[in-house]
């Protein structure tokens, strides 16, 4: 009993949190996206492809997230653009004050997207509200297909499911429209885009997702 209280309250504190850092992001006007997976299924190389492809007009800023080492935030930094990075020291997500402590070194008010790239693991950070306006689950055809049923919470939670590594389709024994069967079983308004970081299938549209999405934000 004593645990679960400590919990709840810690989660509340997150939520109250992440509410003004919501507020925030809306004051400045900026479109946050917290890019969530389990570990190696190239979240950082798809945020590469998305900074290399999406419309040079729009400025973008990353909050980049790990247990250990700056090694994503220094592959990010080659676009010359705002970047951040969170070491966790072996905590197995960002939480809100996290984040809000990386927002506070970043140019917040002249960025229009802003994405924050979680520690890898699909449990851990379903749990923590990091006030943005679409949480992305990114999952790889590595991984297999049942990977939607044994991790709901993230699935569920997410907005948009990325299925990545597309190119390896050939080489493996996975059923891609099963994948998609069990995430939408979880999630029925899931968002699904196929892609590939190697010949960059898929990647124009889910650009021109974001794009969209930030206009509709702004129309509101």
């Amino acid at each position: 009993m004593g645990i679960v209280t400590i919990e709840q309250k810690v989660l509340k504190k997150n939520d109250e949190i992440a509410a003004d850092l919501h507020k925030r992001f809306d004051d400045a006007d900026v479109f946050t996206a917290n890019l969530v997976s389990s570990p190696g299924s190239g979240k950082t190389t798809l945020l590469e492809r998305t900074l290399k492809f999406i419309s040079p007009a729009l400025s973008v800023g990353v909050v980049e997230g790990d247990i250990q080492t700056n090694l994503d935030a220094e592959r990010i930094s080659k676009f010359n653009i705002p970047v951040t990075q969170i070491i966790t020291n072996g905590t197995c997500h960002l939480d809100a004050r996290m984040v809000e402590e990386a927002v506070n070194k970043l140019p917040l008010n002249d960025l229009d997207i802003l994405f924050i790239e979680n520690v890898g693991n699909l449990v851990c950070p379903a749990a923590y509200n990091l006030g943005e306006h679409a949480r992305i689950v990114i999952m790889s055809v590595t991984e297999g297909e049942d990977k939607p049923l044994k991790y709901p919470a993230m699935f569920l939670k997410s907005c948009v499911m990325i299925l990545n590594k597309i190119d390896l389709l050939p080489y493996l024994k996975f059923d891609k429209e099963l994948a998609k069967r069990n995430a939408l079983k979880i999630n029925p308004d899931l968002k699904i885009f196929e892609t590939s970081c190697y010949n960059n299938h898929g990647i124009l549209e889910w650009c021109d997702w974001l794009t969209n999405e930030l206009k509709l934000k702004r129309c509101k």
